[in-house]
């Protein structure tokens, strides 16, 4: 949520409701960003996620095997203040966007068109995020496949539904973490802090959160330049995703970074 968006004035409360939507791109492109049309877009991803992880990241005794880090890491977070249990960060998702849903006042209507959409321009994004994955793939030295992404996450004997769960749990919890939290407090620091500019804190969020998300991706990660394809790789996704986020907001984002990672866990080089 950007400055512009915080500091807009409130809607007033006798001012009579519009019943015209706007219409066109335009219109789909404010729809889209709405609170409602985000929640109803990565209902089905949450769900997907919290049910794998219930029959595919446990054992029979119902320890978690395998989870997302940036899921654990959240998770950690929320019983630092005494709220603790397996689908908080699933919970807190759907409760942010239902509260900015009542403050944002908007109408309850769904645009299903939107939704549709909204799928689309998804894998839109996904694609060139794709080629840019086959550059850096065919770089000599660099071992960012989908063989080295499953050995990394452990996922190598992995079936595929394991494999698909955790698509979905990083896309929607790295997400959560990397670009909605991170980019939005950052730039809460830089501009209403720091008065920076709100084009500067943009930038510089984008580019610190992105500098965290490569480092994250890599927990072998020494020294950059030893490995530079990678970290080339993963500092320039966290740039592109960051960049999505700010022009077309959390559900795009998060459904491109799901369908990236679905494609290379999922591809046949990964097993």
């Amino acid at each position: 949520m950007t400055r512009a968006e915080r500091d807009s004035p409130p809607t007033r409360r006798d001012a009579a409701p519009s019943h015209t939507e706007p219409r066109g791109l335009v219109g789909y492109a404010e729809i889209s960003r709405r609170p409602l049309h985000i929640l109803i877009f990565l209902l089905p991803i949450i769900i997907a996620y919290e049910i794998g992880s219930l029959l595919y990241l446990r054992d029979a005794s119902g320890i978690e095997m395998q989870t997302i880090r940036a899921r654990r890491l959240l998770a950690i977070f929320f019983e630092t203040f005494g709220v603790g249990g397996l689908h908080v960060p699933a919970i807190v998702i759907l409760v942010v966007f239902f509260l900015w849903h009542l403050m944002k006042r908007d109408r309850w209507r769904v645009h299903w068109r939107v939704i549709g959409g909204m799928g689309a321009e998804s894998i839109a994004w996904t694609a060139p995020l794709l080629v840019l994955a086959l550059l850096v793939f065919a770089l000599p030295g660099s071992s960012a496949n989908g063989a080295a992404l499953a050995a990394t996450n452990g996922l190598v004997e992995a079936s595929w539904q394991v494999r698909l769960t955790i698509s979905l749990g990083a896309g929607l919890y790295e997400e959560l973490l990397f670009r909605l939290l991170a980019i939005t407090m950052l730039h809460l620091l830089l501009v209403d802090v720091l008065k920076l500019s709100d084009r500067m804190g943009k930038i510089l969020a984008v580019g610190i959160s992105a500098l965290a998300f490569a480092l994250y991706h890599d927990l072998h990660l020494r020294m950059p330049f030893d490995q530079a394809p990678e970290f080339f790789f993963y500092l320039a996704t966290g740039v592109y995703l960051g960049i999505i986020f700010l022009m077309r907001g959390f559900g795009i984002v998060v459904a491109v970074h799901a369908l990236y990672d679905i494609v290379v866990l999922l591809s046949p080089s990964s097993g």
